[in-house]
């Protein structure tokens, strides 16, 4: 199927890319061009049904959600170095603020 400078001018319209004259004849001779070299591929062309997913009709694969009781407050921080009320205290990684601010 060989393009028309027609073609190739509606394509370059579409793109943005303003063509004339001798631009336009060229670039249609090297679209032709490719679309030539592309013939070859079209050959190997064949029917296959699509693969939507490589293990087949598996929909959800996530276990369903649980809910389970934490740790007590008192268990969490029971291995901290340092602790301010309830949280855990430590050392500061902004520069200039005292270790283990209190802001």
């Amino acid at each position: 199927m060989a393009l028309s400078q027609e073609d190739v001018r509606g394509i370059a319209d579409y793109a943005r890319i303003a063509l004339e004259g001798d631009e336009l004849e060229a670039m249609t001779a090297y679209m032709n061009d490719a679309v030539a070299m592309l013939a070859p591929v079209v050959g190997f062309a064949q029917e296959a049904d699509p693969t939507y997913h490589p293990i087949g009709d598996l929909a959800n694969v996530m276990r369903p959600d649980e809910v389970k009781a934490g740790l007590e407050l008192e268990d969490a921080l029971y291995n901290a170095v340092a602790v301010k009320g309830r949280c855990f205290r430590v050392p500061s990684i902004m520069p200039g603020e005292a270790e283990g601010g209190d802001q």
